[in-house]
């Protein structure tokens, strides 16, 4: 198939979802030169449509489809919401063991988003109109049989080491005009917050960078504009036409803000550039602390050591054995709430969760109580 015929044959198609995918994904092998899925893998042990797959989030559902480590894919029908299906894709991917690709498609476009862990997620949005371009074929050519094409090139821990970095400047730049160092880190932090609730959505419709964007047309005003986003975020509201929701926790806990002047907005603007939900926030409070001590630049990244390899060790002598503890626990626990049910009394119902505490660690015990507890709320008790 060539890519006049496919444009042609797509471009004005309005059949939904489940009528349209599994035929468009077909022309899109025989355009790419690519085996099907029941060419390539008769028996859908590793590629295949209607891959199931548990939600990350608990319950069941399907790729649209799947090739070991290449791809999740899912379809939309035309016109539909392509970021919603992009968050369904991703409840998938422990599922899916965890490809580096996912790809949502609504017929009309096509959107590639990477995955490879360590790295900094790129997106390749391609339209029908596109696949006329060969360097746009060669892309989606590449997802289909060589992922790794596709890997970007920065990584994770560059990208938070950078942001830290700048982050440390302006901090330094408030503190030396005298504030107090708790006020300029507490500052911060939530100018940080918003920046990452910006880019993970929590805060809609870029509010943040286009509160940014009129602070740098009108300095005098941006004080005000924060104090009333940091409001809103600590117990819900307006801004604007715009609902905000309340982000619990106590970090906005007041609405202070500190004086900033145009240059240090432009900084904070350009911040505002870089992909937050890609920066690893579990490193991010050391680095930001080497930021704001000028002593301490040149350890910034120093001392990093990446998820993956931190789990590598955690998870064999740590949650391995504690998710087994938990697991036979939970039989035991399941076990006690069927004798608690048929008691007659309060104190026959508790007597045997006791009996068992003394043997059972701290956070056992704790899980074990959180049970008992939803147990007794959704029965009634």
């Amino acid at each position: 198939m060539t890519p006049d015929q496919f444009i042609t044959k797509w471009k004005d198609v309005t059949l939904k979802e489940r009528s349209a995918a599994q035929e468009h994904f077909l022309d899109l092998c025989r355009l790419l030169d690519e085996p099907t899925p029941a060419e390539a893998d008769p028996n859908g042990t590793w590629y295949g449509f209607e891959k199931g797959a548990k939600k990350a989030g608990g319950g069941d559902g399907w790729a649209d489809v799947w090739k070991r480590a290449c791809y999740g894919w899912e379809y939309k029908g035309p016109g539909k919401d392509l970021q919603q299906a992009f968050r369904q894709l991703q409840g998938y991917t422990p599922a899916l063991e965890h490809p580096p690709l996912l790809i949502v498609s609504d017929i009309q476009r096509i959107v590639i988003h990477t995955a490879f862990t360590g790295t900094v997620p790129d997106v390749h949005d391609l339209v029908l109109e596109d696949l006329r371009d060969a360097a746009k074929r060669r892309l989606l050519k590449w997802a289909f049989s060589e992922p790794e094409r596709l890997r970007p090139g920065q990584t994770t821990a560059a990208l938070t080491e950078a942001a830290a970095g700048q982050f440390g400047d302006l901090a330094q730049t408030l503190q030396a005009r005298g504030h107090d160092p708790w006020a300029v880190g507490h500052f911060c932090i939530r100018l940080l917050f918003c920046l990452f609730a910006e880019d993970i959505e929590l805060l809609p419709g870029k509010m943040f960078t286009r509160l940014l964007d009129q602070g740098l047309k009108q300095p005098q005003l941006l004080p005000g504009m924060l104090e009333t986003l940091f409001g809103a975020m600590a117990k819900g509201g307006m801004v604007g036409f715009e609902p905000v929701e309340c982000f619990n926790g106590g970090l906005f806990d007041s609405s202070d803000t500190l004086p900033m002047e145009a240059d240090d907005i432009k900084a904070l603007r350009g911040l505002a550039c870089l992909d937050w939900s890609a920066i690893e926030p579990s490193i991010f409070g050391t680095l930001f602390e080497r930021g704001l001590d000028p002593a301490k630049r040149a350890q910034l990244g120093a001392h990093y050591t990446d998820r993956g390899s931190i789990m590598r060790l955690v998870d064999p002598v740590v949650l391995d054995h504690l998710c087994d503890d938990w697991a036979q626990k939970t039989a035991e626990i399941a076990a006690l709430m069927a004798k608690a049910a048929a008691a007659k009394s309060a104190s026959a119902r508790t007597k045997p969760a006791r009996r068992m505490w003394p043997d059972w660690s701290p956070r056992i015990r704790f899980a074990a109580v959180r049970t008992a507890r939803c147990w007794n709320v959704s029965s009634g008790r």
